[in-house]
């Protein structure tokens, strides 16, 4: 295939919508943690496309899985099932507290399941009037109508007419905010183990057991979206077993597949059963490509050597970039939990993170914001001690540059 015409920014604002304003610079090629753009320049990749690429760059299990794959049977209809999907499957509800899978595409279309199978299930148990969602504000949840709706920020909900109804949020890390809002008529209470778009913000144990005990008392159901958190990001396979905490309904997707696009739902045999033939579906959900994938992304990740790896990178970047700020003085804590961690700019750089990731961008290290004022660290969880140090000589390098 050749190009009969130039690939380059500017041909963005040409063809795309613009609801992004991405960077100028176009990644053509990435091996491990290190990706090279358009002039083969190099870039340390400490951001692992939004918490979803744990395997890094071209991991040859799923090279090899996908080609594979790729060489068997790309897709069938949910007429019939395949057995990657049936593989997956097995392999997430052997190793979590769930039953049943159902498979999608993204981290929105899990939960956009999820609350609508929470909604089924309170309406064929209990009555139509147990319909409340409670969510939490700062959380972020996905972008369909539904979902942008549950998440606890305006900013991306308002601006597209009336909302979906019956849908409230309390503040996370406040269980008097929750015990406020939540009734006979709540079916579903939904949280992130670890808020990552509202600002790396990891819950207290006495709020993550409280929400899960006010769920018991109303007989609601306790939706944890792992979206972000999930597939090893916190240094255990996923977040609510850290917690000791656990959900009725978990929401899966990112880094389930290495960086290839599937999400997953999972549920106990209970709640399950209410979604019956004809309930919910997806076209593509489950597809073999997307599975095999996701496959192998699991087998590699859920292993001791990885997961306990993960807190080991953790504790060396947490400690490189406290010893940053020792000499930088931007920081006022660094947050999170396993390789989902974020510095906090202090008062002085206030609304600056996006600043700080363009520095580092120019140095040649990607980073992540969440929100203006959170510099956000996702990389694969694999990636190399020797990635993580020049990765954070170089990020260091744009914040000397930005305080001078």
């Amino acid at each position: 295939m050749t190009n009969q015409f130039p690939v380059s920014r500017p041909l963005f604002d040409e063809v795309m919508v613009p609801n992004y304003a991405p960077s100028a610079v176009i990644p053509v090629r990435g091996k491990g943690s290190r990706v090279w753009d358009q002039e083969e320049r190099e870039y340390i990749d400490l951001a692992g496309g939004i918490a979803v690429t744990c395997l890094g760059h071209c991991h040859p299990a799923l090279t090899s899985a996908l080609l594979e794959q790729g060489n068997k049977i790309w897709h069938l209809s949910n007429v019939m099932t395949n057995e990657p999907a049936l593989r997956l499957a097995k392999k997430l509800v052997d190793a979590t507290f769930a039953d049943k899978v159902f498979f999608t595409n993204s981290g929105a279309e899990s939960n956009e399941a999820a609350f609508k199978l929470a909604r089924r299930w309170a309406l064929e148990k209990y009555s139509a009037e147990k319909s409340q969602i409670i969510a939490f504000k700062q959380g972020f949840h996905g972008r369909t109508f539904f979902t942008v709706t549950v998440g606890g920020q305006e900013a991306y909900s308002d601006g597209f007419g009336p909302k979906p109804g019956n849908i409230c949020h309390a503040e996370y890390n406040n269980l008097d905010s929750l015990k406020a809002l939540i009734s006979d008529k709540t079916c579903a209470v939904v949280m992130e183990p670890l808020q990552g778009e509202g600002g790396i913000i990891s819950p207290t144990t006495e709020f993550a057991k409280g929400v899960r005990e006010l769920c018991d008392q109303h007989n609601a159901l306790l939706i944890y979206d792992e979206v972000q958190t999930g597939a090893g990001r916190t240094g255990d396979l996923f977040a609510y077993m850290g917690l000791n905490i656990t959900p009725d309904i978990l929401t899966s997707a990112k880094s389930l597949g290495g960086g290839f696009p599937i999400g997953a739902m999972l549920t106990t045999t209970d709640i399950a059963k209410h979604l019956k033939i004809g309930t919910h579906g997806s076209t593509y959900g489950g597809n073999p490509l997307a599975c095999a994938v996701a496959e192998a992304t699991i087998d590699v990740v859920n292993t001791p050597k990885v997961l306990d790896g993960v807190k080991v990178k953790s504790k060396m970047i947490v400690d490189t970039l406290n010893a940053i700020n020792d000499k930088h003085h931007v920081f006022s804590e660094i947050r999170g939990k396993g390789l989902l961690l974020g510095a906090v700019l202090n008062e002085k750089y206030a609304g600056k993170a996006k600043d700080f990731l363009n520095a580092a961008l120019a140095e040649g290290a990607m980073t992540l914001v969440a929100g203006a004022n959170v510099i956000r660290f996702a990389p694969s969880l694999i990636i190399p001690d020797e990635d993580i140090i020049e990765g954070l000589v170089r990020f260091e390098k744009g914040v000397a540059k930005l305080t001078k």
